[in-house]
């Protein structure tokens, strides 16, 4: 009986080293380019899960560790969503969804992002599909909210009759959020 727990013990031990190791190869792209981004997310019918992180959060070092990087290294999100994320720090510039050469904060700004970590759904144009989340109350119930926004989002591209008809994850005024971005944005 003490070999058998012993011998599960070690696979027990080995696959956490395994799973750790790939967890730590697996980083969330860095989005850079948001025109092109757009363009894939357009063309792939996609949502863009848009990540506004800091070097000095530990709830964005939460996020990462435990959401983002397991969604991407299991692949099951990959037909569902494209995931980036942004760090608008000093001399920080992406190209945004326009292709103009912009600093992060100035796309933070944009988006009124004033707290990290905040989680935007937007399509390849910017637009924002489902209601953002900022910072994270609960983990545990965390990852069930996140992949309901994830489907709103990708309801609104794919089925918009169908996204309208959905109760959870509902941007509270589509409308005010279509033209804050329109009238920020260049």
């Amino acid at each position: 009986m003490k070999r058998l727990y012993r011998l599960a013990l070690f696979v027990a031990a080995s696959l956490w080293l395994a799973i750790n190791d790939l967890r730590a190869d697996v980083t969330v792209p860095v989005a850079a380019d948001l025109q092109q981004l757009g363009d894939q997310a357009l063309s792939r019918e996609l949502p863009i899960l848009l990540t506004f992180t800091s070097l000095i959060c530990s709830y964005c070092e939460l996020l990462e560790q435990d959401f983002l990087q397991p969604m991407l290294l299991s692949g099951e999100y990959r037909d569902r969503v494209m995931i980036r994320k942004l760090e608008p720090g000093p001399g920080t510039s992406v190209t945004d969804f326009n292709g103009k050469k912009i600093m992060a904060s100035e796309l933070s700004s944009r988006y009124r992002v004033f707290v990290t970590p905040t989680l935007l759904f937007v399509d390849g144009n910017g637009k924002e599909l489902a209601e953002r989340i900022v910072g994270i109350n609960t983990p545990e119930l965390f990852g069930g909210y996140l992949d309901d926004c994830i489907e709103t989002a990708l309801l609104h591209l794919r089925d918009p009759e169908a996204a309208a008809r959905m109760s959870g994850c509902q941007l509270q005024n589509p409308a005010d959020s279509a033209t804050i971005f329109r009238t920020a944005a260049p």
